[in-house]
This record gives structure tokens, sequence and C-alpha cells, in this order.
């Protein structure tokens, strides 16, 4: 289908999400969050898919933030619906099945940095730039920034940079863990899509579980935690992937995992 506000790109077994709105920095709207969720229902019909990469169009921005032209005359009804809309894009990136990337290629602030936030992890350029700046405005986080980078990064980092609104390097976010590496900007998206080919090499079934046990698990205690791996351990066992693993490994041969997702 057509989109004016993302451009989706299939990149092999990649499937590439690009914000796309640079003459407003990819800011958020209605309609970016919608087409967003239209491309992700694409991915998930598409079997030949095993990785997506979320990043912003050009050099500037990944996304700058919410469109304030949109949110300044919203009554607080209308204000919530849009938080929560925001909110569900973010749990249904964090849930998906497959694994999804964040690539920073400038500006993350605002919903940017909490879209980004939903992901598995971020790998950023050198000069991209994190921000919460929403107490610049009279308002708070609205896409789950006061919840997600707490998680992140820690309680008291997470209220300094929420209560400052103030911006960070990507060098700075790289040593709170906010992000996990970060490259020149003319590297950022080979490297990118070279950690995304090697994630896609390896068993979708397996992936979903290593994904599902870390998010869940983590804001569950240890013996729950552990009870979860222990089941999905004995799920990934009855998979095709994992007797072609084992089988790969015998045989001194690169595996290749063919399962998939029920």
């Amino acid at each position: 289908m057509a989109y004016e506000s993302i451009i989706f790109q299939k990149q092999g077994n990649v499937g590439v999400i690009k914000f796309n709105r640079p003459k407003a920095l990819n800011a958020i709207n209605p309609q970016l969050v919608a087409e967003t969720n239209q491309a992700l229902d694409e991915i998930e019909r598409d079997p030949a898919l095993r990785v997506v990469v979320l990043t912003g169009e050009g050099d500037k921005a990944f996304i700058a933030g919410a469109d304030i032209s949109y949110m300044v005359n919203l009554p607080p009804l209308a204000a919530r619906s849009w938080s929560a809309q925001g909110h569900e894009l973010g749990f249904r990136i964090e849930n998906f099945p497959l694994p999804v990337i964040a690539c920073v290629n400038g500006f993350a602030l605002g919903g940017g940095v909490e879209m980004a936030m939903a992901c598995d992890f971020i790998y950023a350029s050198e000069n991209a730039k994190f921000g919460q700046p929403e107490i610049n405005l009279g308002i708070i986080p609205g896409f789950g920034g006061t919840q997600r980078l707490s998680r992140l990064v820690g309680k008291a980092m997470a209220k300094e940079l929420c209560m400052t609104g103030g911006m960070i390097s990507a060098q700075e976010a790289k040593a709170i863990g906010l992000v996990n590496k970060v490259f020149p900007a003319d590297k950022l998206w080979e490297e990118t899509l070279k950690t995304a080919g090697l994630i896609a090499s390896k068993g979708k079934v397996s992936l979903r579980s290593v994904k599902q046990c870390i998010h869940r698990g983590y804001d569950a205690d240890l013996r729950c935690g552990c009870q979860m791996e222990t089941d999905h351990f004995g799920l990934c066992m009855s998979s095709a992937d994992a007797k072609e693993g084992m089988s790969a490994f015998l045989e001194k041969r690169k595996a290749a995992f063919k399962g998939e997702l029920e």
C-alpha cells in the first residue's frame, strides 16, 4: 500500500520502517502512528521477514518528538486518547514477534526516544541526541518515557532527564545504558544491517522465546522468570529449528533455520 508518513522497504529478510516527515523532523502525528501499525501488519503477514529496523528518513532526526501543532489544542480527553495510542504502538513494538532494532540517525526526543526504547535495542550515530523535553512544554512524557526510561537507566537518571528536559549525546546515552552501540554517521546503517542480518540467520522460534523471556521475566521475581525460561526451553526443543541446529553442530555445518511462528 501507499504510505505518506513512513517509507516501508524490504531489504532481504529485514523489514525497514523509515519515519518520513522530514520537514517536521519526523514528528509523530496520528497518521504516522496509523501507518506504522499498517507496516507492522504487512511484516507480520510476510514469513520471509525475520527482523525489523526502525529509523528516520534523512540524517537530522529519528523522531524529534510528537507534533506540537497537532497537540496544542487537544482537550484533556483527546490528549489522553492520543497518549493511549502512543502507548499501544509502544507495546506492539515491544511485544512484536520479531526482533526490532532502533537505528537512531539524529534527534530522538520525546516520543522519538520513547519509540526507540520500545525496540529491543538501540544503535545510534555519533551525532544523535536523546532527551525527554516535555517538561519544557508544561507536560510530561506521554508515550512511556517515565516508565521505560527508568527501567533502562535507573530512577535517578530518568528523573534528571525528565525533570530538566535536557538533551544528551549518543555517547552519554551509551554510558547510561540507553544505547547499545554508537557508530560514525556514515557507518550506522551498514552496522545496523550487519547486526540485523546476523540475527535474521537465527531461528524465529528461539528468537521470539529470548525476547519474551527477557522482556516478561525482567519485571517478575527470579523463580517465575526461570520457570518461564524452562517452559520456553521445552517449546524450543519441540521445534524443527532445534533439530536442525543441533544436527548442524554435530555435522560441523552451518544451520539453516526454517521454523515458523504459529
